[in-house]
């Protein structure tokens, strides 16, 4: 059934994908498969197609590790933001006009927000950017990069704030702990600037709509005596067993995420469309469109979920966003994951007023805040540009190979001590 979408309503698309280390390589010159879902979807909302207000783009492992870790994102990031732009332009139903709102990156990890010009670019306010990093010593490697902004309303209408966190948690399915552990390490240290009255830091959950994305590494985990258990040790065309909806609408019940949400320990909140109406986005061989490495089962773990201010602090289940649009990109082939994309109608509060609504969590929920939250980031951050550069200047010793730098670096201090030593006569 389609959604019934209001003429004031806001239509957000939210694109996630891990390029796999990819660099400027990670995404094909033409991105219209990512796009067609926003094309798709205007053609049968109204009789003039149209296009997303609010385009919100993630990206995971956007480089090789060590020059994400030495900061050496920049030049990536810059080309990834214009072709991006370029590409929305050239597939707008209505060649409408987007400007770039603001962009993120911290070691592999990158957010991108584009504004339609003729909508809501030009009243867009109070731009904010936050990161943290929750790999090993608060590195970088994992973690989370967010935006947030103001869209304020007509007259003395305060209008609302919208908050994107692109994240990338633990891999591993029996580090599920740990994944429960990075999100709540992001909730406490991934802050913005004190709310109006207030003199402490704001959390991802201090908003009026909050949008989460990413590689969020939650594993569909089978019992003992499921097709899918010891995925690793069978043939491939196990894989063949979840293609069938009604066979992956059963097999989303071991999905970690799902679970663990049910249970109330983690993502409070946070609401998402139908993942198992598309096949899972990892793990793929590389090259293929729809062949599963063995190694790992098959699972959703690339999400996007989402909340408004509007709904309700008791369920997980209904949401005032529309979600329009749910899917997987299969044709591109240069990962092992499969990008996703959503498409959200997003509306308006119903009564204007002076202050900025907020969204309502359960009573039993209350964002903490890491006093050290700054010091373990810039903990992190050290640590990462330490690594970072020692890891590149071994690449570079070893011609592309750290593993041959450190071992060339080696052989060469080895020959400078023989070198210096004096030789007996």
């Amino acid at each position: 059934m389609v959604e019934t979408v209001g003429a004031d309503d806001l239509l957000v698309q939210l694109a996630t994908y891990n390029t796999n280390l990819q660099g400027k390589q990670g995404v094909p010159q033409d991105l219209v498969d990512w796009l067609a879902p926003t094309l798709q979807v205007s053609t049968f909302l109204s009789r003039s197609p149209r296009a997303s207000d609010i385009i919100a783009v993630g990206f995971q492992e956007l480089l090789p590790l060590h020059l994400g870790l030495s900061g050496l994102s920049t030049a990536v990031i810059d080309h990834r933001a214009a072709h991006i732009l370029s590409e929305l332009e050239s597939h707008a139903p209505n060649k409408e006009k987007y400007v770039l709102v603001s962009k993120i990156v911290n070691a592999g990890l990158a957010l991108l927000i584009y504004a339609r010009d003729d909508t809501v670019a030009r009243t867009v306010c109070d731009v904010q950017t936050s990161w943290t990093g929750c790999g090993p010593m608060f590195m970088g490697n994992k973690g989370a990069v967010a935006v947030r902004f103001r869209i304020p309303g007509e007259s003395n209408d305060s209008g609302q704030t919208f908050t994107f966190v692109c994240a990338h948690l633990t891999a591993h399915a029996h580090l599920l702990d740990r994944r429960i552990d990075d999100w709540n390490h992001i909730v406490s240290s991934l802050l913005f600037p004190p709310l109006e009255g207030s003199d402490t830091p704001s959390t991802l959950y201090d908003t009026s709509n909050l949008f989460l994305l990413g590689d969020l590494n939650f594993r569909v985990d089978p019992p003992d005596g499921h097709p899918l258990h010891d995925f690793h040790l069978k043939d491939i065309p196990v894989a063949r067993t979840i293609e069938p909806e009604e066979t992956r609408s059963a097999l989303k019940e071991f999905d970690q995420l799902l679970v663990e949400q049910r249970k109330g320990n983690t993502l409070i909140g946070l609401r998402e469309g139908d993942f198992w109406k598309f096949k899972c986005t990892y793990k793929y061989e590389l090259g293929e469109v729809d062949t599963y490495n063995t190694k790992r089962v098959p699972s959703w773990t690339d999400r996007i979920l989402y909340v408004s201010h509007l709904d309700a602090a008791d369920t997980q289940v209904t949401s005032h966003i529309k979600n329009l649009l749910y899917t997987h990109v299969p044709g591109y082939t240069t990962s092992d994951h499969k990008p996703v994309v959503a498409v959200l109608a997003v509306p308006q509060r119903p009564t204007p007023s002076s202050s900025i609504p907020l969204i309502h969590l359960p009573s039993n929920y209350t964002p903490t805040i890491d006093s050290k939250a700054n010091l373990k980031r810039y903990t992190g951050l050290a640590v990462d540009r330490v690594i970072g550069i020692v890891w590149w200047l071994f690449t570079i010793i070893g011609a592309g190979s750290a593993v041959v730098g450190l071992f060339n670096f080696f052989v060469g201090f080895g020959a400078w001590r023989w070198w210096r030593t004096p030789t007996n006569v």
